[in-house]
C-alpha cells in the first residue's frame, strides 16, 4: 500500500463542506477529514444496524515535531494554527525507511512531525443534545518499542466505526529517541508521548463524536505491553477506562540496564551521553548503532528471554516507580476492567525455517539451551505432550512463547487478584500515587487464548489475532499471516466481544480468577475453558 508523504503545513485558506469532506474544530484548530463507506456484511457485528459511512482524519498533530531542541525533550503540545488543516493523508511516522518483511503491514512515512493521531469516527460531531458520545478505542501499535507504525491499513477503524466505536491510533517516538537513557534528558520520552496523546483524546474526542468518559486503550505486542504499563502507572489512571492487551510484552527495563545501554551507545558513537552529544549525531547514525546493539543472535537470545528488550519503558522512579506487576499487586488500576491474552504459539515461527534440522536435536537439549530449568523439564514436556509430539521446533517455539508472553499473562491475573485485596487506594502498600484511583471498587479481568491455526504456518503465531480484532480479514497482506480464506465467522465473534468490552466493560465470558483461571479460547469452534493455561503451569 502506497502512502504519499504529508507536506507541512497542510492548511487550506477556507473551509470546504462537501459530501466528500467533513470538518471538525479541535482545541488547536480546524481539521478536514474525508467520508468513506464502512464495511457491510450480512450478519455482521452490528446486526445490520451499524453506520454505513464513517470519516477518517489522518495525521492530526498532538505535539510539536520532536526535532532540533525538542528532539530528546518531553513532548510539547501542538501550538494552535489558523485556517483548516487537511487531515487526509497519514502523517510522518517515527519508523524510518523500509521495515522489511513484517507480519503486519506497517508502512513508514517520511517527515519530521511524527507525533500525531488518526481518528476514525462514524459521527464527527458532538451530540446535539449535549449527551454522552460514542465509546472510544485508542490503539497503540507494537514493534518491539523500536519499530511499527500507526499507518497500517489493518488499524483502520472502519469496522469499529460500523459498530458505533470511535477509533484513534497514535504515534510515538521509538527506539533510542523514545526510550534511550540520556544523562540530561527526560526519561521515558515514548511513554510521555502516549500520555500526551491520551490527554489530546480527553480534550478533543467529544468533537469527533466520542465520549472522553468511555475510553479503552488497546495494543498488541509492545503495544499490549504499553497499555499494561499505563494500567500500572498512577499518573495515567484518569486518561482511560478500560484496557485490552493482545500479546502484551512488558519491558520494565531496569534503570541500570538502561543507563548502561545509553553509555555504551555514546561510547560507540564517540560522543558524550548527553542531549548535546547524541544531538550531534544524524538520525541515521543512531539508528545504525541501535540496530547493531539490539541484533538478536545465539548469545543474546537468552538475555532477551530473561531480561526483555533493552529499549522500552524504564523504571525511572518518576513515571514508573516500580515494575508493572508490583504496581498492579498494590492496587493501581484495580478499578479499570482488563482483557488480556495471547496466541498459542507466539514465537514458534522463530524455529520454523530450521524445523527439519531441529528434528535431529533432542528436545531436552534445546529447551535447556533456551533456559528451561532442569527440574521443570519433564513436567513441562508432560503438560505439552501434544505439542512435543510435533517435533523439537514446535516444543521449542511453545516454550519461547510461554516464557516471553503466556506466563506473564497469568502473573498479571494474579497481581490483579492481589490488587483487588489491597487495603485501599491510599494505603501504604499501594503507594502515594495510588490515591489517583479514586475508588475502592475492583473491576474484572478477562483472559483469552487465540488458538486458531494459521493456514500459512499451521499454528497460531504472533500477530494472528490482530486482523480478527479489527475485523479486517479482507485487508492487504492477509495470506502471508493467516493463509487463504481465514474464517470470517471467527472474526465476527471476536470483534463483537471486543465491541462489547469497549461499549459496556464486559467481553461476554466469565472473568478470570485464582491460579487456574478460566479463559475464552478463540478457535473453531470457540469455547470457554477452565484452566485454559494449564500447559504453562510447570513454568510458574
Amino acid at each position: 500500500m502506497s502512502h504519499t508523504p504529508a507536506t507541512e503545513p497542510r492548511h487550506s485558506a477556507s473551509a470546504i463542506d462537501t459530501a466528500e469532506f467533513v470538518e471538525v474544530d479541535t482545541l488547536a484548530g480546524r481539521v478536514r477529514g474525508r467520508w468513506r463507506p464502512t464495511v457491510r456484511r450480512a450478519g455482521d457485528a452490528s446486526g445490520g444496524r451499524g453506520a454505513e459511512r464513517s470519516a477518517a482524519f489522518l495525521g492530526i498533530p498532538f505535539a510539536e515535531a520532536p526535532v532540533g531542541e525538542l528532539r530528546f525533550a518531553a513532548p510539547v503540545p501542538k501550538a494552535p494554527w489558523t485556517g483548516v488543516l487537511d487531515a487526509l493523508e497519514f502523517a510522518p511516522t517515527a519508523q524510518r525507511g523500509d521495515p522489511g518483511v513484517t507480519l503486519i503491514p506497517e508502512p513508514s512515512v517520511p517527515g519530521e512531525s511524527t507525533l500525531n493521531v488518526n481518528v476514525f469516527t462514524p459521527s464527527p460531531a458532538a451530540p446535539a443534545d449535549g449527551g454522552a458520545g460514542l465509546p472510544v478505542l485508542v490503539w497503540i501499535h507494537g514493534g518491539g518499542y523500536f519499530a511499527g507504525s500507526p499507518a497500517s491499513p489493518w488499524y483502520d477503524g472502519r469496522s469499529f466505526n460500523r459498530d458505533g466505536v470511535v477509533t484513534v491510533t497514535i504515534s510515538y517516538r521509538l527506539g533510542f529517541d523514545g526510550f534511550g537513557w540520556i544523562a540530561d534528558a527526560p526519561s521515558n520520552r515514548g511513554v510521555r508521548d502516549w500520555l500526551l496523546a491520551l490527554e489530546w483524546v480527553q480534550r478533543n474526542i467529544a468533537a469527533f463524536g466520542g465520549d472522553p468518559g468511555r475510553v479503552t486503550i488497546a495494543g498488541q505486542s509492545a503495544g499490549g505491553g504499553a497499555v499494561l504499563t499505563l494500567l500500572g502507572m498512577p499518573a495515567a489512571q484518569r486518561l482511560f477506562h478500560g484496557v485490552y492487551a493482545l500479546s502484551g510484552a512488558l519491558a520494565d527495563v531496569a534503570p541500570a540496564r538502561s543507563e548502561a545501554f545509553g553509555r555504551a551507545l555514546a561510547e560507540q558513537a564517540g560522543v558524550e551521553p548527553t542531549r548535546a552529544g547524541f544531538g550531534s549525531l544524524p538520525e541515521e547514525r543512531i539508528l545504525e548503532l541501535q540496530k547493531r546493539a539490539t541484533e538478536l543472535g545465539p548469545d543474546s537470545l537468552g538475555s532477551i528471554i530473561d531480561e526483555g528488550l533493552p529499549l522500552g519503558p524504564t523504571i525511572d522512579g518518576e513515571l514508573l516507580e516500580r515494575p508493572t506487576l508490583e504496581s498492579l499487586a498494590a492496587g493501581v488500576g484495580r478499578d479499570i476492567p482488563l482483557v488480556l491474552g495471547a496466541t498459542d504459539d507466539e514465537f514458534t515461527m522463530a524455529f520454523a525455517e530450521a524445523e527439519k534440522k531441529l528434528r535431529w536435536v533432542p528436545k531436552s537439549f534445546l529447551l535447556k539451551k533456551l533456559g528451561m530449568p532442569k527440574e521443570r523439564l519433564k513436567p513441562y514436556l508432560r503438560a505439552n505432550a501434544d505439542v512435543a509430539a510435533k517435533g523439537t521446533a514446535r516444543i521449542a517455539g511453545r516454550f519461547l512463547s510461554d516464557r516471553m508472553f503466556r506466563t506473564a499473562l497469568l502473573r498479571v491475573v494474579e497481581a490483579r487478584e492481589a490488587g483487588a485485596g489491597a487495603a485501599g487506594a491510599g494505603s501504604a502498600a499501594a503507594g502515594a500515587g495510588s490515591a489517583a484511583l479514586g475508588t475502592d471498587a475492583s473491576a474484572g479481568t478477562w483472559l483469552y487464548r487465540f488458538s486458531w491455526p494459521s493456514g500459512t504456518f499451521g499454528f497460531a503465531e504472533h500477530c494472528l489475532d490482530v486482523p480478527f480484532f479489527f475485523d479486517c480479514l479482507d485487508g492487504p497482506a492477509m495470506v502471508p499471516l493467516a493463509g487463504p480464506n481465514p474464517p470470517q465467522g471467527l472474526a465476527d465473534e471476536l470483534h463483537t466481544a471486543a465491541v462489547s468490552f469497549i461499549d459496556r466493560g464486559d467481553p461476554g465470558w466469565p472473568a478470570a480468577h485464582g491460579a487456574t483461571p478460566t479463559a475464552k479460547v478463540w478457535d473453531i469452534p470457540s469455547r470457554v475453558q477452565p484452566d485454559a493455561y494449564a500447559s504453562v503451569a510447570p513454568l510458574r
